[in-house]
Order: structure tokens, then sequence, then C-alpha cells
């Protein structure tokens, strides 16, 4: 069949053969591909420096599930029953025989357990200096390390920060130790080769390669989330392992897969070097990161909502919900609606982008920071706090007591509001501090409901100016018409979601000429 199929296209090719050949167009210049002939001698001289973690720690065991292997449960009086007892009581430890049969008068009180865990790490100086990932350490009371010739080494936990993942660990050695150097992973483009060394499923020293498939990965792990992606196969055990560039330099440590069955399927997370290094650095040197503080909440700026502003160049930035009183931000003059768009001379590029950029600016700094205002930039001065190491609750304006005013529909958005009152502060479990204009019915297929806003929310601003009474904001509303805006900004406040801005459409009132 396949010389068939050839023959044929050699006959269709014929009549065009004959014909002569029109001159072809340059093709354009492009660098020659030169795959690697063999990593091997680039993975001879890393192989060394990398390293599995081994960590144990006492768990107590769950109701019904004691230490593994366990009797299954059989008929009681079954011949099973008892063939199960004596052949798990043969494989348990000795001294743990019977350990989990209930005595007479006793409860079934199964003892605490070793629980065993592996990872993978890399060394960073001669010294002894290691890194990991913070959740392959996790509450281990006992942490080894195991070098390539099988030497174990006992490691002290220099510190750990949850928010990145990452962990330092020390271990002490009569000799100088082989370590690798960190590199540029700015520098990392997509496409690059890459080398991932690590302990999958307990196989130490096991190199795998691939590229650089993607870089900026947000896969929601962290408010730092900046991942390279790469189809290098990495597994469990992998953790906390190096990904490698061509010259030998530590570009991420692996830190998760996407996998819908534990295996690798070749989408790989690594967290950057450059973020990974300065967060070692501290661990190593003061056992805790210190990181720059704004204390602001923001979202994300859409397009609906850069309308609103009339913020030029599109959706960009970091909208400001909330600059929270006494932080560093109010304090300098931030305020709520402000859009951050450039912060120490970096631009933010997303909202995303920001939490990044001021977490890695020194405590203590005073930086620029660019915002739209009122449809212009503005450039306020920051002195950065220092993130607290738990969320510092925002301080709560003062208690407001709105006047009595009659329910409102406000027409073409589907919501009807009214003010606050002691009976909707009960029916909505609202706070006893809580202030603006409370939406007691959202219609369905509305805009309202579009953007979920829902009975009990708080309308607290439309268009970056404070609402009190339903009146005021209908009068804002239709202020906001008359000036012919197709959105307007509301400043919503709900127990699931805080505050936050919400777009609306102004459509037309109900009766009123399409």
């Amino acid at each position: 069949m396949r010389l068939v199929a050839t023959a044929l296209l050699l006959a269709l090719s014929a009549p065009a053969l004959a014909q002569p050949a029109a001159p072809a167009a340059p093709a354009p210049s492009m660098p020659p591909f030169v795959a690697p002939e063999s990593f091997a001698p680039l993975v001879r001289n890393l192989l060394p420096a990398v390293v599995n973690i081994s960590t144990s720690q006492n768990v107590a065991p769950r109701p019904g599930r004691p230490d593994a292997p366990e009797t299954p449960q059989a008929p009681p009086g079954s011949p099973f029953e008892e063939f199960f007892r004596d052949f798990f009581n043969r494989n348990r430890p000795p001294g743990q025989q019977n350990e989990a049969q209930p005595q007479p008068n006793q409860p079934n009180r199964p003892a605490p357990r070793r629980a065993q865990s592996l990872g993978s790490g890399f060394i960073v100086d001669a010294s002894g200096i290691v890194i990991t990932n913070n959740h392959v350490i996790d509450g281990a009371d006992e942490i080894n390390v195991i070098l390539q010739d099988n030497t174990t080494l006992r490691a002290t936990l220099l510190g750990t920060d949850p928010r990145t993942d990452l962990a330092v660990l020390r271990v002490s050695h009569t000799a100088p130790l082989p370590f690798v150097p960190w590199g540029d992973s700015d520098t990392a483009l997509v496409g690059d080769w890459v080398v991932a060394i690590g302990n999958p499923f307990g196989l130490g020293g096991t190199v795998t390669a691939g590229i650089i498939s993607a870089r900026g990965r947000d896969i929601r792990q962290g408010p730092f989330d900046d991942f390279i992606q790469t189809d290098a196969a990495i597994n469990r055990g992998n953790s906390g392992g190096p990904l490698f560039n061509m010259r030998g330099e530590v570009v991420g440590i692996n830190t998760a897969i996407y996998s819908p069955t534990g295996g690798s399927i070749g989408i790989g997370f690594s967290i950057p070097s450059n973020l990974a290094r300065g967060v070692a650095r501290q661990l190593a040197e003061g056992g805790r990161v210190r990181r720059g503080w704004l204390g602001v909440n923001i979202q994300q700026v859409t397009d609906e909502i850069a309308e609103s502003l009339g913020l030029r160049g599109g959706a960009r930035g970091a909208l400001i919900a909330r600059a929270q009183e006494g932080a560093p931000a109010a304090a300098a003059g931030i305020r709520n609606g402000d859009v951050v768009l450039r912060f120490n001379n970096q631009e933010v590029r997303e909202m995303r982008t920001l939490p990044r950029i001021v977490a890695e600016t020194a405590v203590g700094a005073q930086v620029p920071v660019v915002v739209w205002r009122d449809g212009r930039e503005e450039t306020v001065t920051v002195t950065l706090g220092e993130l607290p190491t738990e969320a510092t609750p925002a301080s709560t304006a003062p208690s407001q007591t709105p006047r009595p005013d009659r329910p409102i529909e406000l027409s073409g958005l589907g919501l009807r509001v009214t003010a606050l009152t002691a009976e909707l502060r009960e029916r909505f479990r609202l706070r006893p501090e809580a202030r603006g204009v409370v939406v007691t019915e959202v219609l369905p297929n509305t805009p309202g409901a579009e953007r979920e806003i829902r009975p009990g929310d708080l309308i607290l601003e439309v268009q970056q100016e404070r609402v009190t009474t339903p009146q005021e904001l209908q009068e804002r509303i239709e202020r906001l018409r008359r000036q012919g805006r197709a959105t307007a900004l509301f400043l919503i406040e709900s127990q699931q979601q805080g505050q936050r801005f919400v777009p609306l459409r102004l459509a037309p009132p109900r009766g009123a000429p399409g």
C-alpha cells in the first residue's frame, strides 16, 4: 500500500515537474538548530552536588486506620479473620505483634508510627548549605541528607518559607562538599534545554532532560507564583531538586507537577532561581525572610474597569480595592480606586505582578509608585514596611448610622437597595461597624446578577465617591448616565469576597428610550 501511494504521488507531481521551475524566494536566515550530542559531560559534574532528602516523623494513626500493614476487616468468627490476623502479625516488626488488637477492658489505641518520606535537594555552598522544598521537610523531626556516594549526614534546619515552598538545611562533613552555582532565571528562554536531577520514587541520581515550555506560570500555589514550566520528566520525589541550564547553573527548583495520574505527563513546575536565591540567602543567614509590605488589597483591572476609570492603554496594573488604615500605602496617600502602574521603576503588567515586586523590595526602602488617579498619572513615594508573618486584618472605619431612607430600585441595574438598619444588620449578619447601602434583592438576568452581587452585599462607593444613603447612590448613577458613561465602578463589600471593585453596565432604566 505504501508503494502504491508513493507512485500515485509521483504521478500527480509529474506535470508540475515538466513545467519550468519558478525561481524560489530566498528562505529567511535562521540559526542552525544544534541538539546536544550528549548530556553526559554536564551531568558528570552536577551529580555529586545533588542529594536525596530523607525525613521521618511520629504520626498518630487516624481512628480506624492504625499503622500499616493492618488487618483487613473480615466477618467476626470467619476463617479469614484468624488467617489475616496471623499473616499480618508475622509481618510486623518485633514487639509490635498484636498491638492493634484490643485487650479485655482496654480501648483499641494503636501506638504512633514512624512515617518516612523522600525528596531531593542540592548543595549551594562547600560548607554544607542545602536547598530543598518546604513541603519535603515540613513536620519532620529528623532530616537526613544522602550524598551520591550514599554517605548519610544528619541535617539541621536553618529556616523555611512556606510562601515560596523553600527550606534551607545545613550538614557538616570532614571535607568541603561539591556544590552547584545559581544561574540567572531571567535569561532562561522558552525552548532552552534544561536538565533535572533528583530522587523520584526513591531512585536517587535520576537524570531527565527537556526544554523550558513556558514562563511566568501561576498555578495558585501562593502569592508569589512565577513558575518555570518544563517538559523534563518530574515525578514524586523530585521535589526540591534542581533544574539546570546547559552551563550547569541552577535556574529552577522542581516543586510541582500537573498530572491526573500522579506520574509525569510532561508538565512540571520549578521555582525560578532569581526568586529562590534571595529567599535562601535570608533563611541561611537569619532563619526567616523579611519582605516589603504595602498594606493593600488589590484586584485585577478588567477592560470594563479600565474604561470606567479612563485608563489609557487598556487593562493593566493593579487596582487598589482597599488601602489598609495605618499601613505604608495609606500613609503615603495611596487611595482606594488607584491603579498601580509602576512600582520602584518596574512595570506592573497585571495584578499578580505587584505582590512579587513589593516582596522583593527591601524593608524600609523609599520607592516611587506611579498610580492612575482621576484620569491622570501621579507619583507618590512609599516607605515600605515589613510583611507580617500572618495576614494583618485591616482597620475599619468608624460606625455610621444612616438615615432611615425608603428602599429604592436601581432601575437598569437589577438591584433593590435600602439604608442599613439594625434589623438588616441582624438579617444579613453584618458587622456592627459596617457602612454603605445594603442590597436587599438582585433581579435575575440583570447587570447586578451577572456580576454575582448578592443580597446582603454593601455598596460603599460609586466611581470612587462614597455613598451612605440610597438617594445618594441613585443620584450618582443618574449623573453618570447624563454624562454618557457606559459603565460605573462600584465598590462592593461582601462577607464571602471582602471588598472588591465591580464594573456595572449602565443600562437605560425601564421605560426609558432604548
